[in-house]
């Protein structure tokens, strides 16, 4: 699979995708837009190693919720990702059976790395 999950308005996931420089054959899908369905969450679950690595806690509904101060658990991280693209932490690349996940400069130069070796 060759597939980006972003938000098209925010301004980070428009630099990296930018930065990035998709070739052609990768899919966008933007999560405002477009619900992220059961199986393809799990796919990533499953290249991510956890629901809890695609769950980003810097979401504001995360803090509005109150969310911080629970313990939360992989089923917890799921249905929460499902039900609001907000939680998904943000972008998610997927190059072939590799995933990179979210917007550090680390995370963004192996994507970079990745993308190049196709």
């Amino acid at each position: 699979m060759k597939k980006v999950y972003y938000l098209a308005t925010c301004d980070t996931c428009k630099r990296i995708l930018h930065e990035l420089q998709l070739p052609s054959e990768f899919l966008k899908h933007e999560i405002k837009q477009k619900e992220i369905p059961v199986k393809e969450l799990e796919v990533l679950q499953k290249l991510a190693g956890s629901y809890e690595a695609l769950f980003s806690k810097r979401a504001k509904l995360y803090k509005e919720r109150g969310l911080k101060d629970e313990l939360l658990t992989e089923d917890d991280y799921k249905r929460f990702i499902l039900e609001h693209y907000t939680f998904l932490k943000r972008p998610v690349v997927v190059v072939e059976n590799k995933i990179f996940v979210g917007n550090s400069k680390k995370t963004v130069e192996a994507a970079k790395a990745s993308i190049r070796n196709l």
